[in-house]
């Protein structure tokens, strides 16, 4: 049973996103979930030359390229709870889209309508 509640609170340690998937896998394997964590800390974590907004943003164009809606929208709030602005958001999108294209941009985009749908921007 503590090896449970190890590996779940392992798995909310490294995934600040919400995927329900990182509790099945800190269940199956708490020993990867600890290894996991020094790679996942610096490459999201705070304290680094680039903010966690910013570091969001660009898994933001990397996963709408990728076309995984789920991950945009996951990673969209948590650019959000570190100050990034639906203008802000829109403007990475515009700017993934060049590279990226029209299909890149249109799972950002409908991503950020479902966010103010949700009523997610309260910063602009």
């Amino acid at each position: 049973m503590s090896t449970q509640r190890s590996a779940s609170d392992a798995a909310s340690s490294h995934s600040p996103y919400g995927y329900s998937w990182w509790d099945w896998v800190a269940r199956e394997d708490p020993a990867y979930m600890e290894a996991r964590r020094p790679y996942a800390e610096h490459s999201v974590g705070e304290g680094r030359a680039l903010s966690v907004k910013y570091r969001e943003m660009v898994i933001i164009g990397i996963l709408a390229h990728r076309g995984r809606q789920e991950g945009v929208i996951a990673h969209m709030r948590r650019a959000i709870e570190h100050g990034a602005t639906k203008l802000e958001l829109l403007e990475a999108m515009q700017a993934a889209a060049i590279p990226g294209g029209g299909p890149t941009f249109s799972v950002g985009v409908q991503a950020l309508v479902q966010l103010d749908k949700e009523g997610a921007f309260t910063n602009g």
